[in-house]
């Protein structure tokens, strides 16, 4: 049997097992000298970097929101103050089933249809939040029986949240606005002027009104608390605070009083008021009828509240005031007979006389006066005192468009007037190069007669009637309309006074205005179209009625309000001043659908003068006066 021997070259071997073994030997070391750099890396090089994230997990920064500054009046009255109250938030990244978390949450406390409605509507327009309402003004019974169930409801919580107030609701509400919600759009805004840090945690934002226009002299400046948390969110303590400052108080010019008074006087009429200071610009009082309660769009008005809003027919929504826009009547006649002096087309002893229409040269068609018959020899003192239309349709023919467009612009008709609250209308003021650019027509004599009296093109909003009557009060001078006096460091209380803004002085004659002047108190004054509102007064004061066409009449037909549906009567129109000597208050009224300005305009102008001048407050709304001197206009147009 044969044997084999096994031949091993054991130095061979051995050298190659060596070899192995330093192979992985340096392996080894090759991944320990990674291991140890990534170590050295981590805890050495970014020593700091990762300190400060686990910081970061530990130590939560909260935003601060500052309270709100306030709104008063020129009395120290308020318009807008905040109070404290607690809601119920929730996080809607932390909810599985908001549904089912819903209807859970309901039997612990009550959520109505509405506040669903009104916490799904919240959650579209604002995918950003990281925490919104529910529930707000929650009761201590509704605060303790959450609390006992919290464990049940992760990602909803009690917060106190700081909330905007507004006491006097409609009577201010086209003046104050409202704040509401922050919205994607209000989120872009901010983002694009870089003001979207100083709205962390911020959940409100001015809408409409001085709330919008004064942004951000009312919002104030986010402060931050620096928390330590547990590894399950909750405080600890509290490591720094940086406390937020709160946002200036706006002290107006308006007087709630009077514009109480105002109000009162209007009862449920549809309508506008502006009243002036003369002397420097101020806005004493700004009514639009009807109002609304600016508190329901705080949290973000419901569905059928904004329904009963926004589908009335009495347009509550719309500020009639600054935005309203109307042909202006009669009340056009003072500054077309102040163009007539300064331009040299009329004197004041000139007249002429009235059959009861006129008729362009040449032509057959009659462009008839409010009293049938006409007034008789009417020079401009009269015409402006009985509100005769045929002295102006001649004058208008004199004149022509372009020189009554360059004169009475002026006055601030068909331009804004630059008040210190956004959204206001212009009107228009129509000249022939306007009707070329809008219509590709030329101008026709025609036009130029209904411009005349205030009507055909001509649109005016109230807020510019009173600020061309203010021009006429103090004797030329164009002061901006604001509503803003003074703002207040709410902190310090320093008080920054707002000077009056004198924009351009109108160059008028004395003598001129004069006779303007004159005559406007004598429309006050028996055989004026107010005398009426005027009887027994304990001053002086001047004005002038006007009538705004509503819808147009047939030529021929004669206006009857009986027989016409209510909203396409007439508009009734009034500008004054008072006192007549001394000016302390300028206004602009319109009453929609009711008539005449001298049966239903000029009385609320008595009401308003006498407690601004007498203190007294109208006891009832005033009553329709019947006129005997009014200036219906239709059958001309």
């Amino acid at each position: 049997m044969k044997q084999y021997v096994e031949l091993r070259n054991h130095p061979f071997e051995l050298s190659k097992f060596r070899f192995r073994l330093l192979i992985s030997i340096g392996f080894v070391l090759i991944l320990f000298a990674i291991l140890y750099a990534r170590f050295y890396y981590l805890q050495i090089v970014q020593q700091e970097h990762y300190h400060t994230l686990a910081e970061a997990n530990r130590i939560s920064i909260l935003p601060l929101v500052p309270n709100r500054g306030l709104i008063l009046d020129r009395n120290g009255k308020p318009l807008a103050q905040n109070y404290s109250a607690y809601t119920l938030e929730i996080i809607p990244k932390k909810i599985k089933d908001l549904d089912a978390t819903l209807d859970e949450l309901a039997t612990v406390i009550d959520i109505t249809p509405t506040d669903r409605q009104r916490f799904k509507k919240l959650l579209k327009e604002s995918k950003r939040f990281k925490s919104l309402p529910i529930r707000g003004r929650l009761t201590d019974a509704e605060i303790a029986a959450f609390a006992t169930n919290r464990y049940r409801f992760p990602g909803i919580e009690i917060k106190a949240r700081v909330f905007r107030q507004y006491p006097e609701k409609e009577i201010v509400s086209h003046v104050v606005g409202y704040i509401s919600r922050i919205n994607d759009q209000d989120l872009e805004q901010l983002e694009l002027n870089r003001e979207l840090p100083n709205y962390r945690g911020s959940q409100h934002i001015g809408k409409i009104g001085l709330e919008q226009s004064y942004e951000r002299q009312l919002h104030g400046t986010i402060g931050f608390e620096e928390v330590e948390t547990d590894a399950a969110g909750r405080s600890i303590r509290v490591l720094s605070r940086t406390p937020p400052t709160p946002g200036n108080n706006l002290i107006l010019s308006l007087d709630l009083g009077l514009q109480q008074a105002a109000e009162k006087a209007f009862g449920e009429r549809r309508g506008a008021l502006v009243a002036l200071d003369p002397n420097n610009g101020e806005v004493l009082a700004f009514v639009s009828k009807p109002g609304y309660d600016n508190n329901l769009f705080i949290g973000g008005i419901d569905q059928e509240n904004w329904k009963l809003l926004n589908n009335s027919i009495d347009r509550p929504l719309n500020n009639r005031a600054l935005r309203g826009v109307y042909p202006p009547g009669s009340t056009f006649k003072p500054f077309m007979a102040l163009a007539a002096l300064e331009l040299g087309k009329r004197t004041p002893e000139y007249s002429m006389s009235d059959p009861g229409y006129f008729s362009l040269p040449g032509s057959a068609h009659r462009f008839r006066d409010w009293k049938p018959g006409g007034h008789g020899r009417v020079d401009l003192h009269k015409s402006i005192v009985v509100s005769c239309d045929t002295y102006y349709y001649s004058l208008a023919n004199d004149l022509g468009i372009d020189n009554i467009h360059s004169f009475i612009g002026q006055f601030g008709l068909g331009r804004k007037t630059g008040i210190d609250v956004e959204g206001e209308a212009s009107g228009l003021l129509p000249s022939s190069a306007w009707k070329m650019n809008q219509y590709k027509q030329k101008w026709f004599a025609g036009d130029t007669i209904s411009v005349a009296i205030g009507q055909g093109y001509n649109l005016t909003t109230p807020l510019q009637l009173a600020f061309a009557t203010m021009i006429i009060a103090n004797n030329g001078k164009a002061y901006q309309p604001r509503f803003v006096k003074q703002i207040q460091n709410s902190q310090t209380g320093e008080i920054e006074n707002i000077p009056p803004n004198l924009l351009y002085t109108v160059n008028l004659k004395p003598k001129n205005l004069e006779v303007v002047k004159n005559a406007l108190v004598d429309v006050t004054r028996p055989g004026g179209t107010a005398a009426r509102a005027s009887a027994n007064a304990a001053y002086t004061f001047a004005g002038k009625t006007g009538t705004s066409q509503v819808v147009a009449i047939k030529q021929g037909e004669k206006y009857n309000e009986k027989t016409i549906n209510e909203r396409h009567r007439d508009h009734a129109m009034f500008i004054a001043y008072a006192p007549a000597e001394n000016p302390q208050i300028a206004l602009a009224i319109l009453v929609e659908n009711t008539g005449t300005g001298g049966s239903t305009a000029a009385p609320i102008a008595r009401q308003v003068f006498d407690y601004y001048l007498l203190g007294e407050m109208p006891e009832t709304t005033v009553a329709l006066l019947d006129e005997p001197g009014e200036d219906h206009v239709h059958d001309h147009l």
